[in-house]
C-alpha cells in the first residue's frame, strides 16, 4: 500500500520517517555550521600570524589534471571554489528538488509565507548596498554580495540557543535559506558568467540531455547520472558560465518520488534521497569548512575603521546586518496582516524579528558571490570585510535578542 493516498495524506509511518529526516538535517547543519564559524577563525589566524605566508601557499598551490589533450590547471583555491563548491550545489539542487516535490516547497500554503520573505530579504539588502555604490562601476559589480542566508552557520547559532529555539523556526529559516539560494543560483546564471565558448556550452547541452534521457528511460541507478554530471562539469568549465552551475543542473536531473512521496516502505528512499544523505556529512564537515578556511583568512595588518566605512564593505554589511531583517520582517508581517498566512506555531513577531536578524549571516554564499564579482584583490578584499563583520554582528545580535525575548521551554522543542 502507498505510502499516501489520493488525497496526499501521509501515513504516519512516513510522518515518522519525515521527521527522523528533519531532525538529522538540522543536526547536521546546526554541527556544520559550528564547523564553518572554527574554520573561519583558523583561517583569521593563519592570515594574521606567523602562518601567513604557509597559509597563502597552500591557497596557491598549482594543481593539475590531464586526460589526453584536456588539461585543467588551477590553484587549489579554485578547485575549492569551482570543484568542490559544485558538489556544494549539487547538494542544494537535490534540497531545492526534494523541498518542491515532496516537502516545504511542494505546496502553496507552505511556500507562500518563505518564497515572499526570501525575494523581499534579497531585494531589500540589494537596493541598500547599491544606494552606498552607485556610481562606481566595479563596486556595484557585488550587488548581490549580501543577499544570501547561510543556513548552516544560522543553524549553528541557533544550536546554542537550545530549547528555546521552536521547530517551526527552525523550518521557517531552512525553507528561507533554500528559497534565497535558488535565486542565488540564478543571480549566478544570469549575471556572472562570461566569455562564452558555443562549443562547450553545446557539450553540456548534449550532457543535460543524457541525463533527460535516463530519466525517460526511468534509470534509477545513480553512477550514469554522476558520470554524466563529470562530464557536465569539466564543460561549464571551459564554457564561460560557472562550474558549480553544473553541480545543479546535476542534482535537478537526479530521480525523486512523485509529489506524495509514496514509496514502497519507510526505509527505502529515491535515488535523489539516497545521494543527499551521503553528501550532507561530507558537505557540512568538509567541504563548507574547507571553502571557509580557503576563503576567510583576510589580512588584518593596515586595515583602519575608516577601510570599514567605505561604501563598499558599508553597503555589504547595512545589506546583511538592516537590510535581511527589514525585508524578511516587513514582508511576513504584511503577509499576515493581509491574512495570506501565519506564523508557525511558536513564532511571534519577536521570534521573527530574531529569525531575520539571523538571516544576516551571508558567510558562504556571500564569500561565494564575492569572488564571482570582484576580480581586482581589493575590492574582494573589502567585500570579504564586510561579510565577515555582517555575520558576526549579525550571528551575536540576533543569538542576544532570541536569549532575552524567547523562553527556555521544558522538554525541548
Amino acid at each position: 500500500m502507498d505510502k499516501a493516498d489520493r488525497t496526499g495524506t501521509a501515513s504516519p509511518a512516513f510522518s515518522r520517517r519525515a521527521l527522523q529526516s528533519l531532525s538529522e538535517f538540522f543536526r547536521l547543519e546546526a554541527a556544520g555550521g559550528i564547523m564553518l564559524i572554527a574554520a573561519a577563525a583558523l583561517a583569521m589566524v593563519a592570515a594574521n600570524s606567523p602562518l601567513s605566508q604557509a597559509y597563502e601557499a597552500f591557497r596557491g598551490l598549482p594543481v593539475h589534471v590531464r586526460f589526453g589533450d584536456l588539461e585543467i590547471a588551477k590553484p587549489l583555491l579554485l578547485w575549492i571554489n569551482d570543484g568542490l563548491m559544485a558538489v556544494f550545489f549539487l547538494l542544494v539542487a537535490l534540497e531545492i528538488k526534494r523541498e518542491t516535490l515532496s516537502g516545504q516547497l511542494s505546496s502553496r500554503d507552505q511556500l507562500i509565507l518563505p518564497m515572499v520573505c526570501a525575494f523581499a530579504g534579497v531585494v531589500v539588502p540589494a537596493l541598500l548596498f547599491v544606494a552606498f555604490n552607485r556610481g562606481n562601476g566595479e563596486a556595484m559589480r557585488g550587488w548581490a554580495v549580501p543577499t544570501a542566508t547561510d543556513i548552516a552557520f544560522a543553524l549553528g547559532v541557533l544550536a546554542l540557543l537550545g530549547s528555546r529555539v521552536p521547530s517551526g523556526m527552525k523550518l521557517l529559516l531552512s525553507t528561507i535559506a533554500v528559497v534565497d539560494d535558488l535565486i542565488a543560483i540564478l543571480i549566478i546564471a544570469l549575471f556572472y558568467s562570461h566569455g562564452l565558448s558555443m562549443t562547450a556550452l553545446a557539450w553540456a547541452g548534449a550532457a543535460i540531455a543524457g541525463m533527460v534521457l535516463l530519466n525517460r528511460l526511468g534509470v534509477k541507478r545513480l553512477a550514469p547520472y554522476i558520470v554524466l554530471g563529470v562530464v557536465l562539469w569539466v564543460c561549464v568549465l571551459k564554457s564561460g558560465v560557472h562550474a558549480t552551475l553544473a553541480g545543479v543542473a546535476t542534482g535537478l536531473m537526479i530521480p525523486h518520488v512523485d509529489r506524495h512521496n509514496a514509496i514502497a516502505d519507510e526505509h527505502e528512499h529515491s535515488p535523489l534521497e539516497s545521494l543527499e544523505h551521503a553528501l550532507h556529512p561530507w558537505v557540512a564537515y568538509a567541504i563548507l569548512p574547507l571553502f571557509a578556511f580557503a576563503n576567510a583568512g583576510l589580512a588584518l595588518a593596515g586595515l583602519s575603521l575608516g577601510d570599514m566605512l567605505t561604501p563598499l564593505p558599508m553597503g555589504v554589511v547595512i545589506g546583511l546586518v538592516i537590510g535581511k531583517p527589514v525585508g524578511i520582517v516587513g514582508a511576513a508581517l504584511l503577509m499576515r496582516a493581509l491574512g495570506w498566512t501565519r506564523f508557525p506555531t511558536g513564532m511571534g513577531v519577536s521570534a521573527m524579528l530574531g529569525l531575520g536578524l539571523m538571516c544576516g549571516i551571508g558567510f558562504t554564499m556571500s564569500l561565494f558571490i564575492a569572488s564571482l564579482a570582484y576580480q581586482v584583490p581589493a575590492h574582494y578584499e573589502e567585500a570579504v570585510l564586510g561579510v565577515l563583520v555582517a555575520s558576526v554582528v549579525s550571528a551575536i545580535v540576533g543569538y542576544a535578542w532570541l536569549r532575552a525575548t524567547m523562553p527556555a521551554r521544558v522538554g525541548g522543542n
